[in-house]
């Protein structure tokens, strides 16, 4: 009776390999039923994004990337190849080594009997190793109800920032209203937190009770009911608000933060706040303009408002309160570190604890008064850090009294900001070197060293020519300065007068 061996190695010979199964898989590992595509116009997340993150939160987004990447995985997936298929596509080494294994039955595979393989791979994970909660796929397949579904009604604000967004800021070192580093202490406030308080509590002649009655913070009221959607709220309500604006060039919203450098690792969708104000941009002089373009030119346009560091943010009444808070925050840092950018312009950078930024939310009838400030990095070599703090906070649909001070915080928060961006502005600008001047004062500098080495030239000339007259005695006693030192003009009197005393001697 032939081994094993002879058998297989017959059976490779032999074989027709026209009977053998065909490499594609078998209908029972395709799908059931073939995913939707997402939706295009969804915002997409880098998957550097969820890599990096300490922790991830089970949101729908991280559920629609664990989705991708399963998908990925079982459409790079090989092929099955039956027992028949494998022995004879193997060497003849492998069979004597197969041979050798199951000359005594081989091992135990009675735990592997009526086994299914399932239709996704059991060891994808949504990100690195690093985190001990990540998402994790199951040995079972995900049944196709439990999905996400691409045709929500969310808002895109709704999907992009959301715990895991929040995460990401706190790991690069952007803190919202109420963090705690771990071990429990908290950052420190801006030092000047009671100035601004009292500036915001100035009263105003625009919102005192003979201009703002009791009958326009009713129209409030009822505008304010009926805006269901955020852009009702900013065209409706938030007008009321902030009263009159003084210079339109430098207010804008509804833009794209695209020329700013990412504020963490790239991964971010650029910043969209609902309302900025930043300076006019021929207030900058062009060279602080071109070098610092990456950190306070919010846009391309070039006519937008340049260095914003005052911020609103609006939500209708479904929007998510969280979601604002995120998003100011995010806003408020770029704002932060646009001002410290032009604080520590040509110079070291400016580490004052002061803040220089405010940001706002309005929602469901509600203000909320946030300061941004910057903070020095605790470590030697770490990233500084940005930090948000509550101001104030108002019901402004409660009373027209409270409506009042709301609005009245607001305005002078906001006259406050553009005092705060026109003084870093001011003096960024008398740090700046014009370039043709700088080009002026090379030209300068080269012709008063040649002017020097000229000069020096002509000094040991005339002293070496009046050496034979001057006696010992009135030499430069320094030799080592003499390059350096130039000598008294003389006149011809002194000249005359040092060769008549050279006469005497020759004459004595």
């Amino acid at each position: 009776m032939p081994s094993l061996y002879e058998s297989l190695h017959l059976n490779r010979r032999k074989r027709d390999y026209r009977e053998q199964p065909s490499a594609q898989p078998s209908e029972e590992w395709l799908p059931a039923k073939r995913r939707k595509a997402s939706n295009p116009r969804e915002p997409q997340t880098s998957p550097a994004f969820w890599d990096n993150l300490s922790k991830v939160d089970l949101t729908k987004r991280a559920l629609r990337e664990l989705d991708r990447r399963n998908d990925q995985a079982a459409n790079t997936r090989r092929p099955v190849q039956s027992i028949a298929g494998f022995l004879c596509s193997c060497t003849t080494r492998t069979l004597k080594d197969i041979n050798f294994l199951a000359r005594q039955g081989g091992p135990d595979l009675s735990d592997l009997r009526n086994f299914s393989v399932p239709s996704y791979p059991s060891n994808v994970t949504m990100s690195s190793h690093r985190s001990s909660g990540r998402i994790q796929q199951h040995d079972s397949p995900t049944p196709e109800s439990t999905r996400s579904n691409t045709n929500t009604t969310k808002t895109k604000s709704t999907e992009v920032y959301d715990r895991n967004f929040q995460q990401h800021l706190v790991d690069n070192y952007i803190y919202p209203h109420g963090y705690e580093y771990p071990d429990g202490s908290a950052p420190e406030k801006p030092t000047n937190w009671k100035d601004i308080h009292k500036i915001l509590g100035r009263p105003r002649r625009s919102v005192s009770p003979s201009r703002f009655t009791e009958e326009d913070h009713e129209r409030f009221c009822r505008a304010d009911i009926h805006a269901s959607i955020e852009k009702q709220v900013l065209e409706l309500v938030l007008p009321v608000l902030e009263g009159e604006i003084g210079d339109v060039k430098c207010r804008s919203g509804g833009i794209h933060f695209t020329n700013l450098d990412p504020l963490t690792d790239g991964t971010l969708k650029p910043g969209n706040p609902g309302i900025y104000y930043g300076a006019r941009p021929e207030q900058l002089k062009p060279q602080v303009r071109e070098e610092l373009s990456r950190q306070i030119m919010p846009s391309t346009e070039h006519d937008l408002p340049t260095a914003p560091n005052f911020f609103l943010t609006a939500k209708g009444p479904d929007g998510s309160l969280a979601v604002a808070g995120r998003q100011a925050c995010y806003d408020g840092a770029l704002g932060a570190r646009g001002m410290h950018s032009l604080q520590s312009y040509e110079q070291e950078p400016v580490y004052d604890n002061n803040a220089y930024t405010v940001t706002s939310i309005y929602h469901g009838g509600a203000l909320k008064m946030y300061t941004s400030h910057v903070r020095p990095p605790r470590t030697p070599r770490g990233r500084p850090e940005y930090c948000m703090n509550q101001l104030r906070s108002f019901s402004m649909t409660d009373t027209a009294d409270t409506f009042r001070q709301g609005a009245a915080a607001y305005r002078n928060a906001r006259d406050w900001a553009k005092e705060q961006r026109d003084d870093a502005i001011m003096k960024a600008n008398d740090r700046a070197i014009p370039a043709d001047a700088e080009a002026t004062d090379q030209g300068v500098t080269a012709a008063t060293e040649t002017g020097d080495i000229t000069m020096s030239q002509e000094s040991r000339t005339s002293q070496n020519e009046d050496s034979t007259l001057l006696p010992d005695e009135l030499e430069s006693p320094d030799e080592d300065t003499a390059d350096h030192i130039l000598p008294a003009k003389r006149t011809n009197k002194d000249l005359e007068d040092l060769q008549g005393q050279q006469k005497r001697r020759n004459v004595d």
